[in-house]
């Protein structure tokens, strides 16, 4: 829509997880290099974590690109961690193309061993990715830290990546499966972007679409509004930036103004946090509790200090 009035060839701000718009953060770099180099030295098990909306998805597109573009490399991709622990062997089995279709768990986990020993001993990796790992039960997550335990001398035989939300650490740090903890090789974590490299991340995106001047379009003060709705995450900023240019294409300005990007918030109801009905319903309870409890202790303490006579009369 606003595209060829602001001299852009592509959307800027689209919320899809596009590698060539990833804007490298020294700690986008750190997680990256963690991830793939885990993966080329077989360390077998690595972990990122962030909040939604820190890029968490675009980041493992570009590592899995470089997957691809390595030839000894195959993965399995898993993205729907709401699975039985037997569907999610066999989404696994059925991803590195063996014919799992119709076997029990007994049966896929000797094909997927047979697989990766083959593999193995032609020096070939072999990963397992997961997203939204965050959701993946804790049966699941004990099928994991079995699959780990199928290794060489000289590493794992299975690399395994689990990228979630931060319940995910949650989870890990769990006393029920320290086994599994112990065997992370590296955790990273994707955070929020400061205010500098919120006008960088803007600029570039600007630049990726073919703009000429991207802060001239985005000035300082309207960062400043942006990054004060969005808090730094990524996937916030793009929706902000999207729709406030639709509005300032609407009404033929050449650059967004702070103003733009409050209505915009607003509109979007960035800034309402409600809580859930559990929520409310417990705070209500306990609200409702703590002043029925003071309304006791305050009869109590009237019933000490009042004369006995007192008592009596206005029992009669």
């Amino acid at each position: 829509m606003y595209n060829s009035f602001y001299n852009l060839n592509r959307n800027p701000f689209n919320i899809s997880p596009d590698p060539d718009f990833l804007f490298a953060t020294p700690r986008h770099n750190e997680a990256m290099a963690a991830l793939y180099h885990a993966v080329r030295g077989q360390k077998g098990f690595v972990v990122l974590t962030g909040e939604v909306g820190t890029g968490k998805t675009l980041l493992l597109r570009c590592v899995l690109e470089l997957f691809r573009q390595s030839k000894d490399i195959t993965y399995a991709y898993v993205f729907n961690g709401l699975l039985s622990p037997c569907e999610f062997l066999e989404y696994i089995g059925n991803d590195f193309g063996l014919s799992v279709s119709g076997k029990n768990k007994s049966q896929i986990l000797s094909d997927l061993s047979k697989y990766l020993v083959a593999r193995g001993s032609q020096e070939l990796t072999t990963v397992l990715v997961v997203d939204e790992a965050h959701h993946l039960s804790w049966e699941i997550l004990e099928e994991i830290r079995l699959l780990t335990n199928l290794e060489t001398s000289r590493g794992k035989l299975l690399q395994i990546l689990l990228v979630g939300q931060p319940e995910l650490d949650y989870k890990l740090d769990s006393p029920t499966l320290r086994q599994l903890k112990q065997r992370i090789a590296h955790r990273a974590h994707l955070a929020p972007l400061d205010i500098t490299e919120t006008q960088g991340y803007v600029a570039w995106r600007l630049q990726i679409a073919g703009a000429k001047d991207g802060r001239s379009l985005f000035p300082q003060e309207t960062v400043a509004a942006l990054f004060r709705h969005s808090k730094g995450i990524p996937r916030l900023i793009n929706t902000l930036c999207d729709n406030a240019l639709i509005t300032a294409y609407a009404r033929r300005l050449p650059s967004v103004s702070p103003e733009i990007i409050d209505s915009t918030a607003s509109d979007l109801r960035l800034d309402v946090v409600h809580l859930p009905p559990a929520e409310l319903t417990a705070d209500f309870d306990e609200n409702f509790a703590r002043r029925a409890s003071k309304s006791l202790l305050d009869l109590f303490s009237y019933l000490r200090r009042a004369p006995a006579s007192d008592i009596e009369h206005e029992r009669s």
